[in-house]
């Protein structure tokens, strides 16, 4: 028993210790990068204000949401903060400027985390219709996988195709240089990452797991995430010369060994340091590498400073 509490005080002053090294890095280094003053005067439509003429499917930083549709999940103050990741809706999000979004999903087609699952998969796709509904030139990436441990859903291929067909950009690697305007009407790049199933093919109308990536490490040490996410990024060719999108999640995660277990006090640790990343991205010369940058709890700071990258490169002063 000694050992097991003298191990928690360790890992509490490690936490404490990292936490306190990115406050250093922020007093020291600061938060500006090319775009960051910019302020969207409307997040729905912040790709609109840029110009859908003039925005090329590369050039954006896609703000993402991590575990998008969470918001309902478990049981209030039971379970849901075990497993919670986001308190807005989809729609929510969508609104205030997310453009990717993360769901896991189970056998009977509900979203889940882990083991809890929430409401049918089909609030999600009816929340994003309703986006872009309301809009005319947001390109949205919906990334729908088979959560580890579960069954993927029946058919589930055929029946996002009957839910959003019209709305679907063919997966194509022309995608990537073409502009927004180009690809209109059609505005979702939906990536379908089944456990067992076919993924899809070139040509179809879902994309397939190689063309979202990343590399994620499962650690609740802010810094230490921090320092993956800027080596695994250097590793990337520029967004200018990539065929994929390419993740960096601004999240830590709970780890069952610490005392810690609740994501909202866990994924604090990092998730206000967002834009010092962007900051030593730029600052590191890999400013060009930078695509799709995800959260927990997504704000409209982290937007605008995905927003403000986004328009300094279709500008080239990025």
């Amino acid at each position: 028993m000694g050992a097991f509490f003298s191990k928690q005080v360790e890992r509490r002053k490690l936490v404490t210790s990292q936490k306190q090294a990115l406050s250093t890095r922020l007093s020291a280094s600061g938060e500006t990068f090319p775009g960051s003053e910019h302020r969207p005067a409307d997040r729905m439509r912040w790709m609109a204000e840029l110009g859908p003429s003039r925005v090329r499917v590369h050039q954006v930083v896609w703000p993402g949401t991590h575990d998008s549709a969470t918001n309902k999940i478990g049981i209030p103050f039971v379970t849901r903060p075990f497993a919670q990741c986001q308190s807005l809706s989809v729609y929510e999000q969508l609104a205030t400027g997310t453009r990717l979004i993360d769901v896991r999903v189970q056998k009977e087609r509900r979203v889940c985390h882990d083991v809890l699952t929430t409401y049918p998969v089909d609030v999600v796709l009816d929340d994003v219709k309703r986006f872009l509904g309301e809009t005319e030139s947001e390109v949205v990436i919906l990334e729908i996988r088979t959560e580890f441990g579960h069954e993927d859903p029946p058919e589930f291929d055929k029946f996002l195709v009957e839910q959003l067909g019209e709305h679907l950009i063919p997966q194509d690697e022309a995608v990537f240089h073409k502009t927004i305007a180009q690809l209109l009407p059609r505005r979702v790049i939906c990536v379908w990452k089944p456990r067992k199933s076919p993924v899809p093919k070139p040509g179809e109308r879902l994309w397939n797991t190689g063309l979202l990536r990343g590399n994620w490490i499962d650690t609740d040490l802010p810094e230490t995430k921090f320092e993956s996410n800027l080596k695994f990024l250097g590793l990337q060719p520029p967004v200018a010369d990539r065929r994929f999108f390419y993740r960096v999640g601004n999240t830590v995660t709970p780890q069952a060994d610490n005392p810690v277990l609740c994501v909202k006090p866990v994924t604090r640790r990092i998730r206000g340091y967002a834009r010092l990343f962007i900051a030593e991205v730029f600052a590191k010369g890999l400013g060009d590498k930078l695509q799709v940058f995800s959260t927990d709890f997504i704000d409209g700071d982290f937007v605008d400073a995905c927003a403000g990258v986004t328009k300094a490169r279709v500008e080239g002063t990025a």
